[in-house]
């Protein structure tokens, strides 16, 4: 049966590999022959399929194939859809959606409900165990957004406060938080903000669910915003406010954002933005 939300995770080539979210008994992931369309294997079992796209990682060893369905994250043998490992993970709502981040040895995934997982990778197995779980007041819960993850931070919008969160992988310990990249002066409930990070740099593009464009520098010390510019209008309405919330593609210094009227494009390497 189809989801609530519809189907939104996007299926993932590898190789000579398609991987889907598909559903049903034993079948949430569905691996096919990309060329002819034949079935490989077929893997997992859960109420719904969830919206988080399958993430391929390498990690002890092995290439491991990252499923996070409603009720657990999962780390598949890609060739065979055998489960490494499995860690139950309860998403409000079914809402898994953010594809899971990972950096040196550490898996993160989170949704609302202030619920989220770090997992410590195995560096010799494919193996994971469970670091530590998001409790209020820590970490961040990032739901339709995925967060950014560095060696010294993990950068997220939390739906629970509408702010942009910066916290510490180590424990989920919150460095800072600010309304100003999602809200400013607006008030309501659920605010998002799409993150990407500027090459490997401190600097880092922000499009707001108000549909402003914004320049930042994000350190583990504080938010410092750059500039901003109003880049596409926000057509989608709920909660008694406007927004949009189609996340932004970034591809040869040029940014493309969508509402449901228009699809924009930005010039990024002009020295001011340019449309």
């Amino acid at each position: 049966e189809t989801p609530i939300w519809g189907f939104a995770a996007r299926p993932l080539v590898d190789g000579d590999t398609l991987y889907c979210l598909v559903g049903g008994e034993g079948s949430v992931a569905v691996a096919f022959d990309k060329d002819t369309g034949k079935e490989k294997w077929r893997a997992l079992t859960a109420a719904e399929p969830g919206y988080c796209p399958p993430t391929i990682i390498e990690h002890g060893g092995k290439r491991q194939l990252i499923i996070w369905h409603p009720e657990a994250i999962n780390g598949l043998d890609p060739k065979t859809g055998s489960v490494y490992w499995s860690h139950p993970i309860t998403a409000t709502l079914r809402m898994s959606i953010m594809a899971p981040r990972k950096q040196g040895s550490l898996l993160y995934a989170s949704t609302q409900s202030n619920i989220g997982i770090m997992l410590a990778l195995d560096d010799e197995r494919p193996a994971a165990k469970v670091l530590w779980r998001n409790q209020p007041g820590i970490a961040a819960s990032s739901l339709a957004n995925t967060p950014v993850f560095t060696r010294e931070a993990i950068y997220g919008c939390d739906v629970q406060t509408s702010s942009l969160i910066a916290f510490n992988p180590k424990n989920g310990e919150r460095f800072w938080q600010t309304k100003q990249p999602t809200f400013g002066e607006r008030k309501g409930r659920h605010a998002i903000c799409f993150v990407v990070r500027h090459q490997q740099s401190d600097r880092y593009f922000i499009l707001s669910e108000t549909g402003d464009l914004i320049l930042v520098k994000l350190t583990p010390e504080a938010y410092e915003e750059l500039g901003r510019l109003p880049a596409i209008e926000p057509t989608n309405t709920a909660m008694g406010r406007s927004f949009v919330w189609s996340h932004p593609a970034f591809a040869q210094k040029h940014m493309f954002a969508r509402n449901d009227k228009e699809l924009i494009c930005f010039d990024l390497a002009a020295s001011s933005y340019k449309k």
